[in-house]
């Protein structure tokens, strides 16, 4: 109840009229649900564009995450090289040093380059995730190398064992990363407003957030409408990956 109760609120003013979200005691079942107010909310604003904006730079993201992350865990994972502790110690530092931290040298290269206030910024940064290298590496090294020889025995390329032996054995891993990044930067409000000054290249996270702005602090059944706005996607995403989340906690053994 302590993570649902939240959830539950927020739906149920959504779908309040103003002056029952002004009754006390609180209305939990509202009268009659008030569907206009998900119009109102996306009215209030360009909703479509931040919308669209939040899909292209998440998905970017991932995209480009997958494309670097997959071939750093195999070397990691099954190579040996000079400097391979070295690197892979790297790693696990940017792993552990929060964005904060460094968003100001990042602000200031990105402003060297000319993309600030694009959603370029929104996405270079991010194009590779230390924790999923670091993730995926060790299921990598779940798999026995004896299956990657028997690979190669058969003349099959590198790109070819991880595209058709180590990406399909790990789909659990990749789908567990895959969905901690869509949350993360679909809900990322800290950069854009960092990155961004104009409404054109902003995600939906800053277009929810002016919502107070513009229909006011009192205004809480159409605020928590778009707030409902920005949950539903997460929940559909964690509805087509689950399974695989659960498989990767559950991982016993190589088919």
């Amino acid at each position: 109840m302590v993570f649902v109760f939240p959830f539950l609120w927020m739906i149920s003013t959504s779908l309040q009229t103003f002056q029952e979200t002004l009754a006390f005691p609180p209305t939990w079942i509202p009268a009659w649900p008030q569907w206009i107010n998900f119009v109102a909310a996306m009215r209030a604003g360009p909703f479509l564009t931040y919308a669209g904006n939040s899909l292209i730079v998440t998905f970017s993201v991932i995209i480009l995450q997958i494309i670097v992350m997959i071939p750093a865990a195999y070397a990691f994972a099954k190579y040996r090289f000079v400097g391979k502790e070295i690197l892979f110690s790297l790693v696990l530092l940017a792993f552990m040093i929060p964005g904060q931290v460094t968003f100001i040298p990042v602000y200031l290269m990105l402003a060297d380059w000319g993309v600030i206030n694009s959603l370029l910024p929104q996405i270079i940064p991010f194009m590779a995730n230390a924790f999923g290298i670091f993730l995926l590496r060790q299921y990598f090294m779940q798999i026995p190398q004896e299956i990657i020889e028997s690979g190669r025995l058969d003349n099959a390329s590198e790109l070819k064992i991880i595209m058709k032996i180590m990406v399909p054995m790990s789909m659990p891993a990749l789908a567990t990363i895959a969905l901690f990044s869509f949350v993360s930067h679909w809900n990322d409000y800290f950069w854009p407003l960092v990155m961004t000054d104009s409404a054109n290249v902003r995600p939906l996270t800053m277009g929810i957030a002016m919502l107070r702005e513009t229909e006011g602090i009192s205004n809480w059944h159409i605020i928590m409408a778009g707030n409902v706005v920005l949950v539903v996607p997460i929940l559909i995403v964690y509805l087509f990956t689950s399974k695989q989340i659960v498989k990767a906690f559950v991982y016993s053994g190589i088919k």
